[in-house]
């Protein structure tokens, strides 16, 4: 008989799938997302409280349930308030505002790109300077600004809550901006010094045109601080024409206290610039802040 070949069976080993680790799936979240909604409806009721209650008549507010939309919505508190001089106030908020961002942004992202460009010993003590700026509140140092801007003769102008503003604000701006100047890559400035642009060119077309969300996160937030400002127009200032909008509201709320809804409406139209402020510069204003720190 013939030998019958036989070929041994390869035995492979037996392929099992792999268990993916994403396969899990996770539940949602229903304690996050219920306290998520509890929190919104916290914020959003005083919000919606205080719109409400301004197109309502002072009769209308004691008589229904403050919560309630009204019957015969008005506009006569909004009439009330634009006729107590709230134009020349809202002037005077633009003014002190404008007049304390634009020096500075320039002063701070000078300094900023001089001290991220720099290795100066003295840059670095300007540097550290700035930082101490920022452990100094504005309360701490309010009789010694008093007294300077007695000094300078300054009391009782928009110049005088200008000034100390600026000078609060630099600290901060330098800080935002030195950590995103330093987020440029080095390759770029050095193929500008190659070409032959000077420091003065390449701060004002390569570092100005990177830099510019850091710029209007900057904008947006000192924008908001001074705005809402109350404690220097309310020490160096006295005059009725020289008041900002915080000040003139609050004194409004003295003289029309008992009449709530002509109080709200004060709060409406003074609050509504910083929405659309916060509306046009939210997202800038995020990453700006964030920017260099994840290093």
């Amino acid at each position: 008989m013939a030998d019958t070949l036989t070929t041994p069976v390869e035995h492979r080993p037996e392929v099992r799938p792999k268990k993916r680790r994403n396969q899990r799936r996770h539940g949602r979240n229903w304690l996050a997302g219920f306290g998520g909604w509890i929190w919104l409806f916290i914020v959003v009721l005083p919000i919606y409280w205080i719109v409400v209650t301004s197109l309502k008549t002072q009769a209308n507010y004691y008589a229904t349930n403050p919560l309630a939309l009204p019957t015969s919505p008005t506009l006569s508190n909004y009439q009330l308030v634009i006729k107590s001089d709230f134009a020349g106030y809202f002037i005077n908020s633009v003014i002190v505002t404008v007049g304390t961002i634009v020096p500075t942004l320039l002063i701070s992202f000078m300094a900023a790109f001089a001290i991220v460009r720099g290795s100066s010993l003295f840059l670095r003590s300007v540097n550290w300077l700035f930082l101490m700026g920022l452990a100094i509140p504005l309360q701490a140092t309010i009789i010694p600004v008093y007294l300077i801007i007695i000094k300078l003769k300054l009391y009782d102008s928009l110049l005088a809550i200008i000034l100390p503003s600026i000078a609060f604000a630099i600290p901060l701006s330098v800080l935002v901006l030195s950590n995103f100047i330093r987020d440029v890559p080095k390759e770029l400035f050095e193929s500008m010094r190659v070409d032959g642009a000077s420091e003065w060119t390449t701060m004002i077309r390569l570092a100005l045109p990177l830099t510019r969300p850091a710029l209007v996160t900057v904008a947006v937030y000192n924008g908001l601080g001074v705005w809402n400002g109350f404690l220097l127009p309310l020490i160096l200032t006295q005059s009725p024409s020289k008041r900002t909008l915080p000040l003139a509201l609050w004194t409004f709320q003295g003289q029309y206290g008992v009449n709530v809804p002509a109080v709200l409406a004060s709060v409406v139209l003074t609050t509504l610039p910083i929405l659309v402020l916060y509306a046009i510069g939210r997202r800038q204003l995020l990453s700006g802040l964030t920017a260099g720190f994840s290093k």
